[in-house]
């Protein structure tokens, strides 16, 4: 059955992104193969921030031509190839897609679209790459709210300093 997966890079002191939304931060690895790692997802979910900021890539979207859900109350009905904006019942689409075939599900940035969903008990896994920067302020991993253990699963050191942990939920 697919999982729901948050998988997102955060720096040392636990930030996704700057306070801005920005993530130039983030260094370029050319040893991560992003090819296979897309290849493990049929569905990315995201907010409306982090929608609009892959749409603003254009043609560099890594996302593009796949299928999207973006939870949203504002954004109107996209007519966009593959994107669903779902306003409501973003809970039981999730769950009709981890109870069916395919490949996992990608929670594609977004702390408080994790927060929520990791809430109602349906984020499967944490994977988290740290990168080993000190940002001092922006948007946190999570924001405050319910405890929730996590069982370590995976770790690895990489040769430039970044340690990419997996974890279990519950």
């Amino acid at each position: 059955m697919p999982l729901l997966r948050y998988n997102v890079a955060m720096s040392l002191d636990g930030f996704i992104a700057r306070a801005d939304g920005s993530y130039d931060w983030l260094p370029a690895d050319p040893g991560v193969d992003f090819v296979a790692l897309f290849a493990e997802f049929d569905h990315f979910i995201m907010g409306r921030r982090t929608f609009e900021v892959v749409q603003a890539l254009g043609e560099q979207d890594p996302t593009r031509g796949r299928s999207i859900l973006v939870a949203s109350h504002t954004l109107p009905h996209s007519e966009l190839p593959g994107v669903q904006v779902v306003g409501t019942g973003l809970a039981e689409r999730l769950q009709a897609l981890k109870a069916g075939p395919g490949k996992d599900l990608w929670l594609f940035g977004g702390a408080s679209l994790f927060r929520a969903l990791l809430d109602q008990g349906l984020v499967d896994r944490v994977e988290v790459s740290v990168i080993p920067i000190l940002l001092g302020g922006g948007i946190r991993l999570i924001p405050e709210g319910c405890s929730h253990p996590l069982q370590l699963v995976h770790h690895e050191a990489l040769s430039n300093g970044i340690l990419q942990l997996v974890y279990k939920v519950g």
